[in-house]
């Protein structure tokens, strides 16, 4: 396939002997100054220091409870990006982003938490072109970039030990240390630490539990021991005489970690912390002076190009990704660009866009509430304690919308609100904002080819794929899918009229348009999609439709083939999507049981915990503090 050339954002030029060690595989440039080079000293070491799920619980972006001098000091001398998200509110499709500087979506199913996206061949992971340009590359530890990277040709050392004092005498370096510290699992029963649980704010959208508490004040505790240990690497850095010739990024992989934050694509699920030091050697390759706050939104996606930038080595033209630093910057961004599509065995689609202030939310599965329930992240006990309330109807309304259905569009001023409460979208004084920032959000969807619209599982997914002509007609797809979430039933005879399509995406959002009116819009047209259900081929599309017929009480064995496609169909995505759809018929789903246990007992995680879900709903043994993560 020939390389595309996109030039939707400002490449770096390709200038002297940087271009001729990256256009030549395996040349190496040990750092030694050349003849013009406008690097008089050589080649900076960049270092990442990375920690996980987690906002800007951080004393230098204004929280006061937060006990972070190591960050603090970063940004007190280097740059401060006040408005930095991921593209995607979980770790694995946001890795994908950082390591290519590509959009997820764009790669279908790389958009998904945990998936098997495969690269087209043109597309590398970003360090291996510091490679070739002479750079000693370190990753310590984690990967977790949701396709196929090749990780010889992308790392020289990849491991809980990788080092850059391992590197050959003169070379610079590029190193990445990953701290596991504040990932969500540290919360999971978290003991009481230093942090007075009284001290912490809890957001008006959770019930104040002493659980809820006591989460939230050990993420702080978590916050300021990934902070020494950050201390700690600098110190080694230091210790080597290594900080003057070394620019230092801090940032965290994605937000989180508290309810309703890491996965769901709110502005808590994806703004993270982003602080860059350049030592006074290279204080040119600054955007800004020491001490300096950067307003422009930026995503984590732009870290790649950055480097490269900053390394002098060319960025490729396929990247999505802004140059941040360096020689040549590219214009700061209007927006930032994010999403959610399959979080671990939960199906959803949502897409967003931020100016820095605003978030616009579009919801593409509105009919499910935002709290579907997720066997890891219910591990943590302020989500027991949530769920349990509204069970228990303790709730105020505030607290409650968790467990609702949604409406179509969203939009916040996250600096007047920022726990996202009073939704604006209705407001005629921010008619104008809405409408920017929906049309910024519809040229983006075109612009990478969004793959979300692609029922996960179809061989329609891919960069490749989903570019061949006439297999993923998007303009014809988007304009379906936005007339499905407006959910008006006037418009039920163009999805039935949609069903007939040749192009199963199409009928697939047909179907969705249907499911999403409800049982009391589609009843007087049962017969028709009885019909269509008899002869669909495609089991994405066949899946929607039995959910739609057992709503209605249809006498089709719909139940019966959605077992079957659970305990059969080849693809674990298309049996996960027919145990989904299980989950949302309410006791009608018994005769699955012995098929859910089957899942339960299998080798697939997202079934398993699906399955041991649904099992216990319908025997009526679950209660939200049950173990579901299997």
């Amino acid at each position: 396939m020939q390389r595309p050339r996109i030039s939707r954002r400002s490449i770096l030029a390709t200038t002297g002997a940087a271009a001729t060690a990256a256009a030549i595989p395996g040349t190496a440039w040990a750092g030694a100054p050349r003849p013009g080079d406008p690097r008089p000293h050589g080649r900076p070491n960049i270092l990442w220091l990375v920690s996980e799920d987690n906002n800007p619980y951080v004393g230098a972006y204004g929280d006061r409870l937060a006990r972070t001098p190591t960050i603090d000091g970063l940004a007190r001398d280097g740059v401060r990006y006040r408005n930095a998200f991921s593209v995607a509110p979980v770790c694995a499709p946001s890795r994908f982003a950082i390591v290519t500087g590509v959009c997820p979506e764009s790669v279908g199913p790389a958009e998904n938490m945990r998936a098997d996206s495969t690269l087209p061949g043109f597309m590398k992971g970003f360090p291996e072109y510091l490679r070739q340009a002479g750079y000693y590359c370190t990753n310590n530890s984690k990967t977790d970039y949701n396709t196929t990277i090749d990780m010889a040709a992308t790392w020289d050392a990849s491991s809980g030990t990788a080092h850059w004092r391992d590197r050959p005498d003169g070379a610079p370096f590029f190193a990445v240390f990953n701290y596991l510290t504040t990932h969500e699992s540290q919360l999971f029963n978290a003991p009481t630490g230093a942090t007075d649980p009284a001290a912490v704010r809890v957001p008006a959208f959770l019930p104040d539990t002493p659980n809820v508490r006591n989460d939230r004040a050990h993420q702080y505790d978590r916050m300021a021991q990934m902070d020494a240990q950050l201390a700690a690497r600098l110190a080694e850095l230091d210790a080597d005489g290594l900080t003057e010739d070394t620019i230092v990024f801090y940032y965290g992989d994605n937000g989180g970690v508290m309810p309703w934050s890491k996965r769901h694509a709110k502005d808590n699920g994806l703004r993270v912390p982003l602080v860059v030091r350049f030592p006074r050697k290279w204080a040119h390759l600054a955007p800004a002076r020491a001490g300096s706050v950067l307003d422009a939104p930026v995503t984590l996606m732009d870290l790649g190009p950055t480097v490269l930038a900053l390394a002098g080595v060319p960025v490729p033209d396929y990247v999505d990704g802004q140059v941040l630093a360096g020689l040549r910057r590219s214009r700061p961004a209007a927006y930032a660009f994010g999403g959610r599509t399959r979080m671990d065995e939960r199906y959803d689609f949502v897409r967003t866009v931020s100016d820095g202030r605003l978030r616009y939310i579009r919801n593409y599965a509105p009919h499910r509430p935002y709290g579907q329930v997720n066997a890891y992240a219910w591990q943590l006990r302020s989500y027991q304690d949530w769920e349990q309330a509204h069970l228990d109807g303790t709730l105020d309304e505030v607290q409650e919308r968790f467990w609702r259905e949604r409406p179509a569009e969203e939009l916040y001023d996250t600096h007047a609100d920022p726990d996202g409460l009073h939704n604006l979208a209705g407001s005629p004084r921010h008619r104008a904002d809405l409408n920017r920032l929906r049309r910024a959000l519809d040229e983006h969807i075109f612009e990478v080819n969004d793959n979300g619209f692609i029922p996960e599982g179809s061989p329609v997914e891919g960069y490749a794929n989903s570019r061949v002509p006439g297999a993923y007609p998007l303009r014809q797809v988007k304009a379906l899918a936005d007339k499905a979430i407006e959910r008006k039933a006037a418009n039920a005879r163009h999805f039935l009229k949609e069903l007939g399509a040749d192009n199963y995406i199409l009928r697939y959002w047909a179907a969705q348009g249907l499911l999403m009116l409800a049982s009391r819009d589609c009843a007087a047209h049962r017969r028709e999609i009885e019909r269509r259900w008899d002869t669909e081929q495609s089991p994405h599309v066949k899946v929607v439709l039995s959910e739609i017929l057992v709503k209605l009480g249809s006498q089709r064995p719909a139940v019966t083939w959605l077992t079957d496609t659970l305990d059969n169909h080849e693809n674990a995505r298309v049996r996960l999507q027919a145990v989904n759809a299980l989950t949302y018929v309410g006791a009608a789903a018994l005769p699955a049981l012995p098929a859910l246990d089957r899942a339960v007992a299998g080798s697939d995680q997202f079934l398993r915990n699906c399955g041991r879900y649904l099992g216990l709903v319908l025997r009526g043994e679950y209660t939200p503090q049950t173990r579901l993560f299997i």
